[in-house]
């Protein structure tokens, strides 16, 4: 086991870790009090791109949890990162929501809104505005040749009725069907997200950890980067599930709440 007490930042998910749909879990306000008291800094790592940073302050914000901006970092900023690395005056196709929208505008990308004018990049956001005729359009850059990217691979976002909605893991699927090609996912389990992380908050990995409800993305990112994760049973993983899995985590917990008292006891 790795120890709690070294570790200086806490990556936390939202969907399934912190929150569900419009509600706090259950013990959620306390454990990030206890991360303040205990001097311990938290950044909000969120594979959903359906809105951006101010977005996610001002939902935070109304659940009770006042933090800054620069706290939340998702993937929809990672994938703007990893676009800039490669051109920073980029042409971009997007599907997502105008809070995506946002966030590569500020960036500097020129999105393109047209079938007739070429982007240099094809983005796959978690888009809720989704409609027939950007299919089309997206499959056409696609087959033409246009580097595919997607922000994220979650298949679903859990709701806190116990449903869940399709999220762009989803629809990456379905493009990967109707063309043959599939995209450079860009934000969890991609540890690109940790090496950007380091670099903007001035961290060593050795003092990072990552909290999720997702194998496949949290704790999976996590374990690819070598750093400590912690799996909370509160969104999409059951126990089952992750006896069954080959991603280990470093701690099981039933919710954050857990956590809270493990820091405490530290």
């Amino acid at each position: 086991m790795k120890e709690i007490k070294n570790i200086k930042c806490f990556l936390l998910d939202m969907d399934g870790t912190i929150y569900l749909d419009n509600h706090l879990i259950d013990g959620a306000l306390d454990f990030l009090q206890n991360l303040e008291l205990n001097q311990k800094q938290y950044i909000f790592l969120t594979n959903n791109s359906s809105e951006n940073k101010k977005a996610y302050q001002e939902k935070l914000a109304n659940l009770g949890l006042i933090i800054d901006e620069d706290q939340v970092f998702t993937s929809g900023e990672a994938t703007s990162w990893y676009i800039k690395n490669l051109k920073k005056d980029a042409k971009v196709f997007l599907l997502g929501t105008p809070f995506l929208e946002e966030e590569f505008n500020k960036a500097g990308f020129t999105l393109v809104k047209s079938r007739d004018d070429k982007p240099d990049f094809f983005v796959l956001g978690f888009d809720t505005t989704l409609t027939y005729e950007k299919i089309l359009v997206a499959c056409d850059f696609i087959r033409e040749g246009v580097p595919f990217i997607a922000t994220h691979p979650d298949l679903t976002c859990p709701l806190s009725n116990g449903q869940s909605m399709p999220d762009a893991g989803a629809m990456i699927s379905m493009f990967e069907a109707a063309t043959g090609k599939r995209p450079q996912i860009i934000g969890k389990p991609n540890v690109f997200n940790i090496e950007v992380i380091t670099k903007k908050y001035g961290l060593q990995k050795d003092e990072i950890a990552m909290v999720g409800d997702r194998l496949y993305t949290d704790i999976k990112m996590g374990v690819d980067a070598g750093i400590t994760t912690f799996l909370v049973l509160t969104g999409e993983t059951t126990l089952q599930m992750y006896e069954d899995s080959t991603i280990q985590a470093d701690y099981v917990l039933g919710s954050v709440k857990d956590l809270g008292k493990l820091i405490v006891n530290y």
